[in-house]
């Protein structure tokens, strides 16, 4: 057993309490999604009892789901959200890679004011450009379309930083040999880059489609038409319109659109984990 080993090897007692840390807060965060799955198969009547049991007395599920997915355009939304994050992803990709490779790799005057510029994009809430962006959308002509949705986040600070990190540890000795066999700059970053870095790709995948696939505040301002709505602001629109307060329905709904989530992330966890990793190797 190496020295290393034994250093970092906790005593029993900090052991189970790291342990009991970690499943005290794991459990303070899948309450809310237990909850909500509950609520989902259980009758109107059932939902607000003082008393708490996952397994409802009647079983109140088939339900709840059909009118989750027949009293409002439910598919509808999911597929709105899916089309919208898979372009918002490609996009980012195709315009934050190059740019991290360039920052990573390449010396030129300005770089490192470039890379602060990055990191202060990072800092700053997207909240806080959405009046110029509506503005902007609205001098375009592109509000209440999938454009509206897409184009404020074509550029990601946060996959420029994630991309840039992990491009750091590609030996430059690769980069030169791939230059010194012809590959242009673009060519480097699309066939040896981007195809190493594909865990950090698959990590910036998730944080992206998470992020994009619940985000309200900005599809509430951008578009109007129903048949535009991404799952969460069409989630509203059955709350106030149809469901009213009949939550059965409305948390099975929820439960709908999580869903996909939920797989995604248990499917891609473990390239999750090592996208995020990858980057700490080297600054």
């Amino acid at each position: 057993m190496s020295l290393t080993t034994s250093a970092n090897r906790l005593s029993p007692p900090a052991a189970i309490l790291r342990h009991a840390v970690l499943l005290v807060a794991g459990a303070l965060i899948l309450v809310p999604f237990v909850w909500m799955v509950s609520l989902s198969i259980k009758p109107p009547g059932e939902i607000f009892r003082a008393s708490f049991s996952f397994w409802p007395a009647q079983f109140y599920g088939v339900e709840n789901y059909t009118k989750a997915l027949t009293q409002a355009p439910l598919p509808r939304y999911m597929g709105n959200g899916l089309i919208v994050c898979a372009l918002i992803l490609a996009l980012q990709v195709l315009v934050c890679a190059p740019c991290a490779y360039a920052l990573a790799k390449l010396r030129f005057p300005g770089r490192d004011l470039l890379f602060g510029m990055v990191l202060i994009g990072l800092l700053l809430p997207h909240q806080v450009l959405s009046l110029p962006l509506f503005i902007l959308g609205y001098q375009l002509g592109i509000l209440n379309t999938y454009a509206a949705l897409v184009f404020p986040y074509v550029v990601s600070p946060f996959g420029i930083f994630l991309f840039r990190q992990f491009f750091k540890t590609v030996p430059d000795d690769l980069v030169h040999a791939a230059r010194l066999d012809g590959l242009s700059e673009i060519a480097i970053v699309w066939k040896i880059m981007v195809p190493m870095a594909l865990p950090a790709v698959i990590a910036f995948s998730i944080f992206s489609v998470v992020s994009h696939w619940n985000d309200l505040f900005w599809p509430l301002i951008a578009v109007r038409d129903q048949s535009l709505m991404p799952p969460p602001l069409g989630i509203m629109a059955f709350k106030n319109e149809e469901a009213g307060n009949d939550y059965g329905p409305l948390m099975a709904a929820s439960t709908l659109v999580v869903l996909p989530l939920v797989i995604a992330f248990l499917a891609a966890q473990k390239w999750f984990v090592e996208g995020i990793t990858g980057g700490a190797v080297k600054q």
